[in-house]
C-alpha cells in the first residue's frame, strides 16, 4: 500500500517502481517532483518515504529544511496525458525545537513500545506576536530508518548554538495572584522538557533570596537564567546576575563606574501584574510565547542603568520613577494585605487624590543623536535635545509631579506604545520624562494618553530629553509642608524619598545618580521595533 509506514522493499522503491509500469501507462503515473539544483548548503542529507496526514510522502532533509510532497497514485479514471503535480510543504529547521521517536505504549509503560515513526515539534507564529508549538508526525514502522533520521535531525538541532541546554530557574510564588508556580510547572516546564533542556529550579522564599543564590551558585554550569514572576522579581535577578559579574571580574561593587556584562542571558516568564519587561521583549504577555523565545535562543542585547549615590551602588535596573509613580508603589506596599489588583487600584486613586509635587533639582547630560532620529512616521516628536559640548551638564529645578528615567520603551497593557516610546532596547540612551506641577485634571489627561496612540508628551507641562546620565537631588521638606499629608509624605518628611525601580520600592535620602550602560545584559526575546504594537487597552484610568 503506498501509504504504509516502514521501508519499502527493494523492488518497491520509487525509482524502481516507475520502471515496473508498462511504457504505455507510465505517462499517467504522478512522478516524484524533480528537485532543482541545490544551492550550497542545501544538498540533501536524507531522502525517504513517510506517511504524513495519512498520505505517503516523499520526504527530503537537508541542513536548512525538511520538505515533503505526497506521492500521487495512478488515477484509473483519468484519461488525460497531463502529469499530476504534488504540492510541496516545507519546514525551516530553524523553526524546529525538538524531535522525538513516536511509540505506542500501554498505560503505565514508560519505556519501549511499538515504534510508529518520528514527531517533529515546530515553533509557529500563530497571530501577531504570539508563538505556539505544533507537531508534525512522520510515520514509519522501520526502526533502522527512523533511528537514522532521528540522529540526523538531532545533529542539525544541536548546531543552533544560542539555544540553551541547561537553565537556572527562579520562581517567585508570591507574584501577582500567586500563580507563578502553577504557570511554571503546568506551562513552561513541559516545553523545557520537550526541548531536552535541563533545569535547576529555586522557588524563592523571601525578598533577596534569588540575589543570595546568584552570588553563590556555579553559573558556568548554565547557559542562561530564567525568572518566573513580575517586574520586581526579574529586576532582582538581573541585578544579581550583573552584581555576580562584577564580583567575578574583581570589580569594586560599592561603586561601579565601568561594569562588565552579565555572564549568561536572562529569560522572563511573565507572572506578575504589569509585566513590563515581558511586553517589551515579546510584544505580548503570553507564557508559551516567552518560553518558546527562550527555547529557540532568541537573544537581544539590552541597555541597563546603574543607580548610585555619591558613595555606593544602589542597584542595576532598566527604568525608574520618582514622584507620583514612586509614591503610588510606596502606598501599595503599605497595603500588601489587599489582593494585588485591588491594592494597585487603591494606591493609584489615593495618590491621585492627594497629588502633590516634589521639589528637586535635575542635572542631566544630553546625548547627541542624529536629527532624523527625532522623527517618527513623518511626525516630529516633542523631544528637547540640548546642543553643545558632550560634557556639558544641564540643570532644571522646580516642583515636579513625576520624573521617569527609562533605558527601555517599557511596553505594557496600560501603555501599548510604551511608557518611553522614544527610546529603544539597546541604543545607548535613556529617556528623561519630566512632568512639571499642574492641575489634577491636566495630569489625568496626560496619564490617559498612555492608553492611546496619541502623543502623551504633547502638553506644555511635560518635557522629554534623550540623555546618558541623570542626577536627581530632592529638596528636604520642612515645617508645615512636612507635617501635611503624613500618610503619603512620611518617607519624604523623614528624608527618605521613594523610588520605583522596575516595580521595586527603594528609599533614598541623598542624590541618586543614574547612568546608562549600553548592551550590558542579554535577554531572551526580540527587538519590539520589529513587532506590531500590542492592541491591548486599559480600563483602569
Amino acid at each position: 500500500m503506498p501509504g504504509a509506514a516502514g521501508p519499502l522493499p527493494r523492488t518497491q522503491r520509487p525509482e524502481q517502481r516507475a520502471r515496473a509500469v508498462p511504457q504505455e501507462r507510465r505517462r499517467r503515473v504522478a512522478p516524484l517532483a524533480a528537485a532543482p539544483p541545490a544551492p550550497a548548503g542545501d544538498e540533501p542529507l536524507l531522502r525517504g518515504i513517510f506517511e504524513i496526514d495519512k498520505r505517503s510522502c516523499d520526504v527530503v532533509l537537508n541542513a536548512r529544511r525538511l520538505r515533503w510532497s505526497p506521492i500521487l497514485p495512478e488515477s484509473p479514471t483519468d484519461d488525460s496525458s497531463m502529469v499530476l503535480q504534488a504540492q510541496e510543504e516545507i519546514i525551516e529547521m530553524k523553526d524546529v525545537f525538538s524531535v522525538k521517536l513516536k511509540r505506542r505504549r500501554f498505560a503505565g509503560q514508560t519505556k519501549g513500545g511499538t515504534l510508529l515513526g518520528i514527531t517533529v515539534f515546530k515553533c509557529l507564529n500563530k497571530e501577531e506576536n504570539k508563538l505556539t508549538d505544533c507537531a508534525i508526525h512522520l510515520n514509519n514502522l522501520s526502526e533502522d530508518h527512523c533511528q537514522s533520521w532521528f540522529r540526523h535531525l538531532k545533529e542539525i538541532l544541536s548546531g543552533f548554538q544560542n539555544r540553551p541546554k541547561s537553565l537556572k530557574v527562579f520562581v517567585n510564588p508570591s507574584s501577582h495572584k500567586k500563580e507563578a508556580t502553577h504557570v511554571y510547572y503546568e506551562q513552561v516546564a513541559p516545553l523545557f522538557k520537550l526541548a531536552d533542556i535541563k533545569t535547576d529550579v529555586t522557588v524563592t522564599e523571601y525578598e533577596g533570596h534569588a540575589l543570595s543564590v546568584l552570588k553563590e551558585c556555579e553559573l558556568q554550569a548554565f547557559d542562561g537564567v530564567v525568572c518566573v514572576g513580575g517586574d520586581g522579581s526579574v529586576s532582582e535577578v538581573a541585578h544579581g546576575l550583573l552584581l555576580r559579574a562584577q564580583i567575578d571580574a574583581g570589580k569594586d561593587t560599592d561603586y561601579v563606574s565601568n561594569p562588565v556584562r552579565a555572564p549568561v542571558p536572562l529569560g522572563v516568564i511573565p507572572a506578575g501584574t504589569t509585566n513590563i519587561l515581558a511586553h517589551t521583549l515579546y510584544g505580548i504577555k503570553h507564557v508559551v510565547t516567552a518560553a518558546l523565545h527562550i527555547i529557540m535562543g532568541h537573544i537581544q542585547a539590552v541597555d541597563v542603568c546603574t543607580f548610585s549615590t555619591p558613595s555606593k551602588l544602589l542597584r542595576f535596573g532598566f527604568s525608574a520613577m520618582f514622584g507620583f509613580g514612586a509614591r503610588t508603589l510606596a502606598l501599595a506596599e503599605k497595603h500588601r494585605w489587599m489582593p494585588s489588583s485591588q491594592r494597585k487600584d487603591f494606591a493609584f486613586i489615593k495618590t491621585l487624590a492627594d497629588l502633590r509635587p516634589e521639589e528637586c533639582e535635575l542635572s542631566f547630560l544630553p546625548l547627541q543623536i542624529p536629527q532624523e532620529d527625532s522623527h517618527e512616521n513623518g511626525r516630529k516628536k516633542k523631544e528637547k535635545i540640548k546642543k553643545g559640548s558632550k560634557d556639558q551638564w544641564q540643570k532644571i529645578q522646580g516642583h515636579f509631579l513625576n520624573v521617569s528615567i527609562m533605558a527601555i520603551p517599557c511596553l505594557c497593557s496600560m501603555a501599548p506604545r510604551g511608557l518611553a516610546p522614544n527610546t529603544r532596547l539597546n541604543n545607548g540612551s535613556m529617556a528623561l520624562i519630566v512632568v512639571q506641577n499642574t492641575s489634577r485634571t491636566e495630569f489625568i489627561k496626560h496619564l490617559k494618553r498612555y492608553t492611546s496612540v496619541k502623543n502623551q508628551f504633547n502638553f506644555p507641562f511635560v518635557e522629554t530629553y534623550t540623555v546618558q546620565e541623570v542626577k536627581v537631588q530632592p529638596r528636604l521638606k520642612s515645617g508645615q509642608d512636612a507635617k501635611e499629608n503624613t500618610d503619603l509624605n512620611a518617607a519624604s518628611a523623614e528624608g527618605n524619598y521613594p523610588w520605583n525601580i522596575d516595580g521595586d520600592l527603594m528609599k533614598e535620602a541623598s542624590e541618586v545618580h543614574v547612568r546608562v550602560h549600553p548592551q550590558l545584559i542579554d535577554l531572551y526575546g526580540v527587538n519590539t521595533d520589529d513587532l506590531e504594537s500590542s492592541q491591548a487597552t486599559c480600563n483602569c484610568i
